[in-house]
């Protein structure tokens, strides 16, 4: 007999999330059909049957054994200004009937994250400016692990509390939004998270789901309207606090990001296919209306004041809400970088009061928006909030389409000045590409100019050299503000130079001499610790990085046992050096970039399309150059090369293959024969002399750089 995964879950007395991190996990390995479904059969039934028999320990077994006794709660379970949960078909429709090739999803005015909770599929970028609700996306959108039986146990004993002592919400709201009892229990509560996460029992994502799951606790009791404006004099405190177990979703991107951020201090920052915008319609600031759950959520315990006991909010107070809005707004738009560009507004301009009445006029909307592209409108009846003083009939959400005809994505260069990059042949390049690609493979990915450039935000960059995809990947991993910190720790610690800080005269030098003399004893020393270390950690590639900033031509090079041998170079972590660090982070961050050190013949074909692209910029095999000095470049490896582009081809895939057909007198036999069999494939001339490369020379000859295509 075969389950589904609710069933299985409650035959087994545990949630189906917890199902899930079991199979994800490794304790059981469930087939999966051609639609991806996992088949839950007698056979996973019984070995998950006795893993958890096995594995419960004493405190396990009475929790699970009462886990009826718990309640769970999803993302829509919060009351929420302009919350667009009730909508959620109609945006869906939208973007499924409009938008193509949707991998990345940016919800840039989240609130609850209910329209984020939509694409969960998806690479999801969050924002709000407001902490209370950023932790919640951390809480339901972050893919860090967590254990959930650890939550429900938190949660149970939360619930069993009774706390007789005072505290600082106790001391500041009893009797207001809350009783003295609840009041007591939400301090208590909020500073025992605040201990564990400190103390290393609890990891942030299990941090962001315990305090969400008391934020959500606390609005289903508040002694208010639905907002924390003004509690009900004299209410009856006839509802007690009950904390209840969030579920978020299993499969979540790894690549997910959440930001805390001012948006159009974000925008410029981050990259998606379709960028959601909600921002506030009126004057009524959300700090405003949710200063508590705000207060709770970053505990800072701030001085309250005034009758709604309410915290200072100024440096949480929105554009959007006042006479700039317009103005907020079309700096917004000009800045963000998308495919589609998607907006909720409704067409309340002049029918409520004057706190009502919508800040950005329909004109200045399409206004704005028309300048990046073709713009649709939809609209739906939709009952909009009202404090009963605004008389607001045939009341529309609107959501206006913006299909970005004239997006332009920034080039950026890489980060590394690895040998054979592209990037001053990019604006060849890429108009050769084709404009709906869906998903890119950048086999030979070097320094990454080319993949990263690309008008598509889901891409794998692969290379065999594991040095350098060690790098790539921790730029991805960490955030941009540790490896800077890092990087300027060591220079210190290594006595390097920084002229970005201190000029060249500060260290005796000029630019024409360059950093050399100065430098060189730091750079032995970090060269013999970074050849020294055995751990392959974060630290070991942010000293490579390092190495390569303050190397000999910024090149990093390796001898047979595996020792980086470049001498010191003439230059330094300087602001251009910084500039180009800062936006390669940021681009890698604001994109769902996977990166992978295989060989080219260990990069599977399946799961890519006729929408997708693999971009090969290989070795040359008429060249000589330091990235492949060690292993070489052979015959065996080039026909190799070619069949493997043969094979995407039967497949329907489309590829794009850099090389040469002649240099230095030398022609590519192998590639001119493969191209004259394939009638097919068109060869493209590219029109760029690499002299200033090592292996591209104006004495020996022409250099026929080409573009090889099969669409």
């Amino acid at each position: 007999m075969n389950y589904s995964a609710t069933q299985l879950a409650r035959k087994l007395n545990i949630s189906r999330s917890y199902l899930y991190y079991l199979k994800d996990n490794g304790v059981v390995k469930g087939d999966v059909t051609d639609n991806g479904h996992v088949v839950w059969n007698e056979e996973v039934y019984r070995k998950l049957s006795e893993y958890l028999k096995k594995n419960r320990t004493n405190d396990n077994v009475e929790y699970l054994e009462n886990m009826q006794g718990y309640k769970i709660t999803k993302i829509n379970n919060r009351r929420y200004l302009g919350n667009k949960y009730k909508l959620l078909p109609f945006i869906t429709k939208v973007v499924e009937e409009e938008c193509k090739n949707v991998n990345t999803v940016a919800d840039v005015f989240a609130g609850t994250g209910a329209v984020a909770s939509a694409f969960v599929d998806k690479k999801l970028i969050t924002n709000d400016i407001m902490y209370s609700n950023y932790i919640s996306h951390v809480a339901w959108f972050s893919s860090e692990m967590f254990s959930e039986e650890k939550i429900i146990k938190y949660i149970m004993q939360y619930n069993n509390l009774e706390i007789t002592e005072d505290n600082y919400m106790s001391d500041n709201f009893s009797d207001t939004y809350f009783s003295l009892a609840d009041c007591r229990k939400i301090g208590y509560i909020r500073q025992d998270i605040e201990d564990k996460f400190h103390l290393g029992e609890i990891n942030a994502k299990e941090r962001a789901l315990l305090i969400t799951s008391l934020l959500y606790a606390m609005d289903k009791i508040a002694n208010t309207c639905g907002h924390y404006d003004a509690y009900r004099q004299g209410g009856k405190f006839d509802k007690h606090l009950e904390l209840y177990v969030p579920q978020p979703e299993v499969h979540l991107n790894k690549n997910n990001v959440c930001y805390n951020m001012d948006i159009n201090e974000l925008a410029p920052k981050i990259q998606a296919d379709l960028v959601y915008i909600d921002p506030p319609y009126n004057s009524r600031q959300y700090c405003d209306a949710y200063h508590l759950l705000e207060n709770v959520a970053r505990w800072e315990k701030p001085e309250v004041f005034g009758v709604a006991k309410k915290m200072d909010r100024t440096a949480l107070k929105s554009d959007y809400c006042t006479k700039k809005a317009t103005q907020a707004f079309e700096k917004l738009i000009d800045s963000i970088h998308a495919k589609y560009i998607l907006l909720s507004y409704n067409n309340m301009a002049k029918k409520g009061n004057d706190r009502s009445n919508a800040k950005i006029s329909d004109d200045d909307i399409m206004r704005i928006l028309g300048k990046r592209g073709k713009v649709k409108v939809f609209a739906e009846n939709y009952k909009a909030f009202s404090t009963g003083k605004s008389d607001i009939r045939a009341n529309q959400e609107r959501l206006f389409l913006c299909i970005c005809d004239n997006e332009k994505k920034e080039v950026i260069s890489s980060a590394l000045n690895y040998t054979g990059g592209k990037y001053k042949l990019l604006p060849q390049i890429l108009p050769l590409f084709p404009k709906d690609v869906d998903q890119v493979v950048d086999l030979f990915c070097g320094g990454c100019n080319v993949g990263i450039n690309i008008r598509c935000n889901k891409v794998l960059f692969n290379d065999s050299n594991r040095y350098l995809m060690g790098i790539l990947d921790t730029f991805r991993r960490l955030t941009k503000d540790d490896i800077l910190g890092w990087i300027y720790n060591a220079i210190d610690k290594y006595c390097l130079s920084l002229t970005s800080k201190n000029g060249y005269e500060f260290y005796n030098c000029e630019s024409s001499k360059g950093l050399a003399a100065y430098n060189r004893e730091g750079f032995n020393k970090l060269r013999d610790d970074f050849n020294a270390s055995v751990e392959r950690d974060d630290e070991y590639f942010l000293k490579l990085y390092l190495l390569i900033v303050y190397s000999f031509n910024n090149q990093f090079r390796f001898n047979k046992k595996g020792k980086f041998n470049l001498p010191v170079g003439k230059r330094d972590f300087n602001c251009k050096m910084q500039r180009k660090l800062e936006a390669f982070i940021d681009r890698v961050k604001s994109s769902d970039y996977r990166f992978m050190a295989a060989d080219f013949r260990e990069v599977s074909m399946e799961g890519y399309t006729e929408k997708s692209l693999f971009y090969v910029d290989p070795p040359y095999l008429i060249t000589c150059a330091t990235y492949n000095e060690l292993s070489g470049w052979t015959e065996n490896d080039e026909k190799d090369l070619l069949n493997y582009l043969d094979e995407l081809d039967k497949r329907g895939i489309r590829f794009a293959l850099s090389n040469v057909l002649e240099s230095k007198g030398k022609k590519n036999t192998i590639l001119s024969e493969w191209v004259n069999r394939n009638k097919n494939y068109r060869v493209i001339p590219l029109n760029y002399d690499y002299s200033n490369s090592n292996y591209h020379t104006k004495k020996h000859g022409v250099t026929k750089e080409v573009l090889i295509v099969n669409y």
